[in-house]
């Protein structure tokens, strides 16, 4: 079909040895690639179609880490976090039980820890070029990968939406008709089973399909013990009745299963068609999450036997006391809210709350089917069309302070579907231009239907379900034209036009149905829909936007290439999608960012040393950030907090000095500042004005400030006896901001503390290079860290917990192509 753009570079032998090490020491790694033969030109060539065509990655004018299926395997990484940890400035990490099997995505500073479908991701994900929508799911098995690209910086104009931070694109393993295939088998710490296999064979000449699947269980590693069992003097009952084993459950375990077919059809050299259909089942106990500190809860119906929520409840590092459920009581408002102040809103006292109850369950089901279909029209023109379906439903139960005190608990049921079709025509007039014309649909249709049993507020009683459907629309037509000036520098100019909409209905409901009267009280008086009234309200969201981007790049020498761009993106906007009275309807507008980058491509020393770099400055509007204090209480909403700068450095470097020894790594740093004349008073920061929701976003979200990786291989041949194959791999993180917590000063800020990391592999590979025999040990040291955190602290939900990382594992992998 097309072909590769071929690399402008030969080889370049100006650098010396020394210099090598001096970058190593300097910089860090984050390339995948083979190559065990120093002699051949072609042998670091990585191909990607960041640009709507196949390009090698040392020619495009953009940051991007791709990283193949081979290195994927090498480094012992199953799941996009971990692909992702090898990426400067690049964090995927799995959340708490609070928000179910989804996780936070950022790149740059730009992303959203929150799965709720109201808000945008602001990283796009994308399956074999079909936008994944969500966060919910997305911690995604490299089931039978190709490659990963990670492009870093806005790529509004390149992909199909939601990419204003970056976009994460997954290859499948296209089939070739060539009867191959492999089993593999792994077990290893905590009963870990593994099993993944693939098989790819021809049907006709021209027909061909690769079918694979993956099986995964490992017991949890985070005890839930049941608190009045290993207390038995405490006041709170036991409930566990069998006696004996104080432990009820384990968190944190894997039950994973998923299954691929790819088909594709050749009926002539111009014209190539791919069905492909997944489908995944994910089934686990929830994450294992710990405790880290308590406050105080004013509500007085949160005791359980008259034991308050308190610091006795730190369980330890991986240990917790969660329940799956809360009893039926007679809710009673504490009276004195203020010194000589007293309330009985509404006539809550009295009032019957239901019993509540749940499982420590974790489900998703997830489908999705699509069709990628190019036509060669003549030998200039190709039309490409991408059609994607996606669908699924989840269901998690959350005790949010993971004690036996009655503070919060819910039952969360997530459904969504998605559509998407997107029309490409590339031609290439004449030579050295080359010319894409495209567009773009987009619809979702999402229901979240929580039921939330909240006690820690003292006014009034929050025990509603809330069955909220969210749709969205997305239409866009774009053009790229990238024009090789002269054989040393050329230019790419894309432009994209969106048009967007969003639409969320809200019900805030008894478990009977009728209007909750605390949470609604004009629906419940008036009647779903009536005027002023939260449930039946649709807050409805639309913009159109016009982005763009200009990259220009020289080629310097055979081994260096030079580029500068500036570009245009933006998140979407919506309004708050968990108001507590209609007063919380509080609309949020889009987050808009203009990016500056320029950057270096380089292959030295006969290919032996790749070594790439990008500074980066990102000029953002209305930047969003969440508040825990709005109209009423409780709040968690979104406001626009006004403008930012947000630059870094990256640096990338892959190395083979020797035959056989391979390094790579990646160092990266960004910082974040707003910009304090354009501060919303709405939500304006200390010292300069008031700040309702305790938030300081100096820090940029979900991403660390430094990161750094480097990893070392390397090849000992065995002659007949085949080869080993050593691998360790280093990471560091330095600390990484999570949200505000007011709970002790104004501009309170919490954080994951920084950690390191060390992985080790050893491979023994076969002569024929059939047979794999690797044991594997993760966080070697043990270290202890943590994924994610949640502080309700200040909001007064009374804790702070985080959710630990794997301890130190084990497994052995068996693994036999054919």
């Amino acid at each position: 079909m097309s072909k590769v753009t071929q690399p402008r570079r030969a080889q370049f032998k100006t650098l010396s040895y020394a210099t090598i090490i001096g970058v190593a020491l300097s910089s860090a790694p984050a390339m995948a690639q083979n190559a065990n033969d120093s002699a051949d030109e072609g042998k670091n060539i990585i191909v990607v179609t960041a640009q709507f065509r196949e390009q090698n990655l040392q020619d495009i004018p953009l940051a991007i880490t791709a990283v193949t299926g081979e290195m994927i395997e090498a480094k012992s990484q199953t799941n996009l976090q971990q692909v992702a940890d090898t990426a400067p400035n690049v964090a995927i990490r799995p959340q708490g039980a609070s928000f179910g099997p989804s996780v936070t995505a950022s790149i740059r500073g730009v992303g959203q820890n929150d799965f709720n479908p109201a808000f945008e991701p602001g990283v796009g994900i994308y399956i074999d070029d079909v936008y994944y929508p969500q966060l919910t799911g997305a911690i995604f098995d490299l089931l039978d990968v190709d490659r990963v690209e990670i492009l870093r910086g806005p790529q509004g104009t390149l992909t199909g939406r939601n990419s204003a931070g970056g976009a994460i694109k997954f290859f499948s393993r296209k089939p070739t008709g060539d009867n191959s295939g492999f089993v593999e088998a792994t077990y290893g710490s905590r009963n870990r089973i593994g099993l993944r296999a693939a098989a790819d064979f021809g049907l006709t000449d021209n027909l061909a399909m690769r079918i694979s699947g993956v099986f995964k269980e490992q017991d949890g590693y985070v005890d839930r013990i049941d608190y009045g069992c290993e207390n038995p003097t405490s006041g709170i009952p036991s409930t566990n009745a069998g006696g004996g084993d104080c432990v009820v459950s384990k968190l944190g375990g894997i039950g994973y299963q998923a299954l691929r077919g790819i088909m594709q059809w050749t009926p002539s050299d111009r014209v190539e068609l791919t069905v492909s259909a997944d489908y995944v089942k994910d089934e686990r106990t929830i994450a294992g999450e710990v405790l880290l500190n308590t406050g105080p809860v004013p509500a007085p119906n949160t005791a359980n036997n008259g034991v308050p929520l308190s610091n006795n409840f730190i369980c330890g590092k991986f240990c917790n006391y969660s329940t799956t459920g809360q009893p039926g009581i007679v809710w009673q408002p504490a009276l004195e809210v203020a010194p000589g102040v007293f309330i009985d809103p509404l006539g809550a006292a009295g009032t019957v709350l239901s019993a509540t109850s749940g499982t420590d369950q974790s489900k998703y089901t997830g489908w999705g089917v699509s069709a990628n279909l190019k036509i060669e029209l003549n030998d200039w023109m190709q039309l490409t069309s991408i059609t994607g379906y996606r669908e699924f439903d989840t269901e998690f139960f959350t005790d949010d302070d993971l004690t036996p005190i009655h503070t919060n608990f819910g039952r969360n049921f997530l459904t969504n579907e998605s559509f998407s079709q997107e029309l490409r025509l590339n031609l290439e007039p004449t030579d050295g231009v080359n010319v894409t014309l495209g567009g773009y649909y987009f619809e979702q249709d999402s229901v979240y239907d929580s039921f939330q049993d909240i006690r820690y507020v003292s006014v009034f009683p929050l025990q509603f379900r809330q069955p909220d459907p969210t749709s969205a629309e997305a239409k866009a037509v774009f053009a790229n034209v990238g024009w090789e000036v002269t054989d040393l520098l050329t230019i790419n100019v894309g432009v994209r036009y969106t048009d967007e909409s969003k639409d969320q209905t809200y019900f805030r409901l008894n478990l009977d149905g009728t209007v909750n009267r605390f949470v609604d009280p004009v629906g419940a008086a008036n009647g779903i829909g009536s005027p002023g009234a939260l449930s039946g309200n649709t807050a409805h969201y639309s913009a159109d936007r016009l982005d763009y981007r200009v990259a220009v790049d020289y080629r310097f020498s055979d081994a260096f290439l030079g580029y500068a761009s500036v570009s245009t993106g933006f998140k979407g906007g919506g309004t708050n999608p968990r108001p507590f009275n209609a007063d919380q309807l509080i609309p949020f507008n889009p987050e808009k960012v203009t990016a500056y980058e320029v950057g270096f491509k380089s292959d030295l020393l006969d290919n032996r040393l790749r070594f790439n770099g990008s500074v980066f400055l990102n000029d953002y509007t209305d930047l969003q950030i969440p508040v825990n204090a709005c109209p009423g209480a409780p709040c968690a909403a979104r406001f626009n907090a006004g403008d930012a700068v947000v630059k870094g450095v990256e640096l990338e470097l892959s190395a083979e000095p020797v035959d056989g020894l391979l390094i790579d790594g990646a160092v990266s740093y960004i910082d974040q500042k707003l910009k304090e004349g354009s501060l919303n008073p709405a939500a304006a920061i200390p010292p300069f004005g008031t700040n309702p929701g305790g938030v300081d976003p100096s820090d940029p979200p979900t991403v660390p400030k430094w990161k750094a990786n480097l990893g070392m291989q390397y090849k000992a041949e065995l002659g007949d006896s085949g080869s080993i194959t050593p691998r360790l791999d280093f990471t560091y993180q330095a600390k990484q901001y999570t949200g505000p917590d007011t709970s002790v000063t104004p501009r309170g800020r919490t954080f994951l503390p920084s950690f390191t990391t060390l992985n080790g592999r050893l491979t023994w590979r076969n002569a024929d290079e059939d047979l794999d025999i690797s044991l594997e040990v993760t966080n070697i040291t043990n270290e202890y860290y943590f994924l994610s955190r949640f502080n309700l602290l200040g909001a007064g939900g009374g804790f702070d917990k985080a959710l630990p990382a794997r301890p130190r594992e084990w497994a052995l992998t068996v693994k036999k192509k054919f």
